[in-house]
């Protein structure tokens, strides 16, 4: 049974989102860190995303070197299932997300800044 995700990560979810993250990305990094590894059957269930969603998260993840994939021999014809596993811990990637944002704040209040030295407000 896949468990879905409780409040707690739901609040998790809508705080990386703040941080500039794609929703279903943040929804499939709050999951694998709590389960370790999973299929993409079971992603879709429990983060309430579409396959599709679910690919192009994982596509930008992998680019990102945040997920490994790896193929599981099925039985039976189609296509084998693929199962995903964060690379690094959901810690180092806020680490990183919370990193990058405090840049953008500096830059942009460096920028304030300026422009109000440059028109005389202050």
């Amino acid at each position: 049974m896949v468990e879905e995700l409780s409040e707690k990560d739901e609040r998790v979810v809508k705080l990386l989102g703040e941080t500039g993250l794609n929703r279903n990305i943040a929804k499939v990094i709050v999951f694998l860190s709590k389960a370790g590894e999973a299929v993409s059957r079971d992603i879709e269930r429990a983060a309430n995303l579409r396959q599709p969603e679910v690919s192009l998260a994982m596509k930008d993840l992998k680019e990102w070197g945040w997920v490994k994939e790896r193929e599981l021999k099925k039985k039976g014809k189609g296509r084998p299932l693929k199962s995903y596993k964060l690379t690094r811990d959901l810690k180092d990637i806020v680490t990183e997300l919370v990193a990058k944002k405090r840049e953008e704040i500096r830059k942009i209040e460096k920028d304030l800044e300026e422009l109000e030295k440059i028109v005389g407000v202050a």
